[in-house]
């Protein structure tokens, strides 16, 4: 069994009257299959409202199932007396980094989780170093968070979860509100921690640029996964995907619509080397 794996995973959002009545039920996650090895990338695409937020939260237990089981490292996120050993093996990173920032100055920000573990002083200090370093931020410890740009911030943030020394890492949409530089800075050192630290990452996305280099990708729409397989065999199929109002990376674009006018490429090309070469044969 992998790191991650659900049977059946299915959650429920209630809408109450001022009474405390069930007024009405949302699912927003039905029926999920996962089985995600360690030290795997695999990215979870979707369109707003497909329901991958939710599940995203359900990885470290911050949302329990309402129906089926999910575990994490063989632990049930459902059994209360697990949840402490769970979210420190699935640390968690949300789309607003000032949303778990709350130090003053960054190495103390990267220093508060591990100072909650119970880590003593001496350790605490090395982690700090050592998840700046990974994640690039070492020239700004002494700064203060306030003064960084969006992709800095959000490296504190993932440089944060990562001094807890988690296993795996959720991203729930870390590069939503960032410019291109941005989301740049924050892929890089995402998938620096996954290829040199073995660090499984769970990225929550809908940039399709984003997910080419996963292993695996998963898509949702409705709450449901209605596809699953590698980068090419998912963008291979760009006119299913814009039935789940989903695009393509651009040069997957092209290469499509090259491909339907008659030139003899390849469908699910990821990267513009691919398209020169296919053309150039």
């Amino acid at each position: 069994m992998g790191i991650i794996k659900a049977f059946k995973l299915g959650f429920d959002y209630f809408k109450y009257d001022e009474d405390g009545n069930v007024q009405e039920m949302q699912r927003a996650v039905d029926d999920i299959n996962l089985d995600i090895e360690a030290g795997s990338f695999v990215a979870i695409l979707g369109h707003n409202g497909s329901g991958k937020s939710t599940l995203a939260k359900q990885l470290n237990a911050l949302l329990l199932p309402s129906e089926g089981t999910i575990w994490v490292d063989d632990m049930d996120t459902s059994k209360e007396q697990e949840l402490w050993k769970i979210r420190q093996k699935a640390g968690m990173v949300f789309q607003n980094p000032d949303n778990q920032i709350i130090g003053t100055v960054v190495e103390e920000d990267v220093g508060f989780g591990p100072e909650n573990m119970g880590v003593p002083t001496e350790d605490i200090w090395k982690r700090v170093g050592d998840s700046l370093r990974k994640t690039g931020m070492t020239a700004y410890r002494h700064h203060s968070p306030n003064k960084l740009s969006g992709g800095q911030k959000q490296r504190v943030a993932i440089a944060g979860v990562m001094a807890m020394r988690p296993q795996c890492i959720v991203l729930d949409e870390p590069t939503a509100m960032l410019d291109p530089n941005g989301r740049h800075e924050v892929l890089e050192a995402v998938s620096e921690l996954n290829k040199k630290e073995n660090v499984t990452v769970i990225l929550i996305t809908h940039y399709m640029e984003e997910v080419i280099h996963a292993d695996k990708v998963y898509v949702m729409d409705s709450g449901k996964i209605v596809m699953q397989g590698t980068p090419r065999e998912i963008f291979s199929q760009v006119e299913r995907l814009k039935e789940y109002r989903l695009d393509v990376p651009q040069v997957t674009l092209l290469a499509h619509e090259l491909h339907e006018a008659g030139v003899d490429i390849p469908e699910g090309i990821l990267t513009t080397e691919e398209l020169v070469s296919a053309l150039c044969q």
